[in-house]
């Protein structure tokens, strides 16, 4: 398509605030419900009681499965990663000198097959909408801007393990996901330092920065459902998203539209299926947010992030239902944990 499949407001349409953000409230916003609330409340019981799919093991499998993302701190650095026993046996100026960049759909090619080598699953390539940008850091709270000339974004999508996910609630859906952040934490760093081994800017992401979603729409990986996912027409919404913004000369890819919408308008099979009554089953998407965490000005389904939260901390794990149920996912609908153990 010449434009991405999507309407906005643009009287309406504004940078997401992150003061406004779940993850944030639960520390700073004592009027709602999840205020004060975690995992670890209903966790700690269902360890204690053993209940099926929430066991110590299972705990144990998701915990680790976040080790890369979390544990690894420079992952998502805006700067070219020191290396801890002195630089590499190519030394530190080789890199200094950008590389000449004779043809933008030569070094696109080449960007995108080192993201799948280094594990992206999906990727594509846009002009960075400046209204996708956060106007705030998340921890920092302090206004958020890219570094001067970055235009482009590198969007990446990686695969979750379909078993594992088919579990959801249960553990090993919740370690899916966190196998799938570890992922992209990994890819996202290694393309932005390919980026910067070739003189340019490179500043990789997870969910920081920017609304993941709309850039991967606009970089052409697919659609927004009614569950707020990117839905791809090949992994359904089983995938992980991160992005590299790049002053690096590229070719942006056309978004694509394969009926998504239309689908979701009938389908509502996620809806039906959340246990937190998230997920709106109104026949058509309109602008209204679903809680004061929503982002506003885009025409959506919108999804209320308090009531899956507060699922989640009664859950003791978060959930992926709406994503297995998706009859866009290639993987299976359902399965339980016993049968991820065996297989």
């Amino acid at each position: 398509m010449d434009k991405p499949p999507y309407t906005v407001d643009e009287t309406k349409l504004e940078r997401y605030d992150q003061r406004k953000l779940i993850f944030n409230r639960v520390s700073m916003d004592p009027t709602w419900g999840g205020y004060g609330r975690s995992e670890e409340e209903s966790g700690l019981k269902n360890i204690a009681e053993g209940k099926p799919g929430y066991t110590r093991l299972d705990y144990a499998l998701s915990e680790a499965a976040w080790t890369v993302h979390d544990a690894w701190a420079d992952a998502f650095s805006w700067e070219r990663l020191t290396r801890p026993g002195g630089s590499s046996l190519m030394g530190d100026k080789w890199y200094r000198d950008r590389y000449t960049v004779d043809d933008a759909g030569e070094i696109t090619a080449r960007v995108k097959k080192a993201a799948r080598f280094y594990g992206a699953d999906l990727v594509g390539v846009t002009r960075v909408n400046p209204k996708w940008i956060y106007a705030n850091d998340r921890y920092t709270l302090q206004p958020l801007e890219l570094p001067g000339g970055v235009e482009n974004a590198v969007v990446m999508a990686v695969e979750m393990d379909e078993l594992g996910l088919a579990t959801s609630p249960e553990l090993p859906a919740a370690a899916a996901t966190g196998i799938g952040y570890s992922r992209l934490a990994f890819t996202a760093s290694s393309l932005a330092e390919f980026i910067r081994n070739l003189g340019y800017t490179a500043v990789p992401a997870g969910n920081a920065t920017g609304l993941s979603v709309p850039l991967a729409v606009d970089a052409g990986l697919g659609e927004l459902g009614r569950n707020g996912l990117l839905i791809t027409p090949r992994y359904g919404p089983r995938v992980r998203l991160c992005k590299v913004y790049t002053d690096l000369p590229l070719e942006p890819d056309s978004p694509i539209d394969f009926g998504v919408r239309a689908f979701c308008r009938t389908c509502k099979k996620c809806a039906e299926a959340c246990e937190a009554e998230a997920i709106s089953l109104t026949d058509e998407p309109s602008y209204e947010p679903a809680c004061r965490s929503s982002s506003v000005g885009a025409l959506k389904w919108a999804v209320d992030g308090e009531k899956c939260f507060q699922y989640w901390c009664d859950n003791g794990a978060d959930c992926s239902t709406c994503i297995s149920v998706c009859p866009y996912n290639s993987g299976r609908a359902g399965a339980h944990t016993d049968e991820f153990w065996a297989a």
